[in-house]
């Protein structure tokens, strides 16, 4: 995918599909959450998990848009594509592609907008200035 600099794959399994063997559309959110997972993880070299018993970072779910293109099938093998687009103060913005294996269309394409948040205070907070410097550079290397 262009542009795309990170993506993740899984398997569609069994319990994530309904009667016509379709991926149940609110699946398909949960491929988002675990493909940002991994986009901290794998792509950017971070754990989340300490981040936020550290108290460093935390990030909640503003809103969401989701275009279903095609459908995804029982057992079919997904690409699912992130990447940061834009960083405010207190947020961030993230795309999302899935695709099917070996194939270029996307199935779904997704933006997320996250916002960095402090469950003690249950408050918004600025994104920690080494994180955004970590997302800037990731995103912008090798381009």
């Amino acid at each position: 995918m262009e542009g795309y600099r990170f993506k993740t794959r899984l398997r569609v399994r069994y319990s994530e599909v309904d009667a016509q063997r379709i991926v149940f559309n609110s699946n398909y959110l949960t491929y988002l959450d675990i493909a940002v997972g991994e986009y901290f993880r794998e792509g950017l070299q971070l754990d989340l998990a300490e981040l936020e018993k550290d108290e460093i970072f935390d990030y909640v779910i503003k809103k969401v848009t989701l275009n279903y293109h095609k459908s995804a099938t029982m057992y079919d093998w997904l690409n699912i594509w992130c990447r940061t687009v834009k960083m405010g103060n207190t947020s961030m913005v993230m795309e999302f592609a899935i695709t099917r294996d070996g194939e270029d269309d996307a199935l779904l394409t997704a933006e997320i907008l996250y916002v960095s948040y402090n469950p003690k205070k249950k408050a918004t907070q600025p994104i920690p200035d080494f994180l955004r410097q970590t997302i800037e550079n990731y995103e912008h290397s090798g381009n």
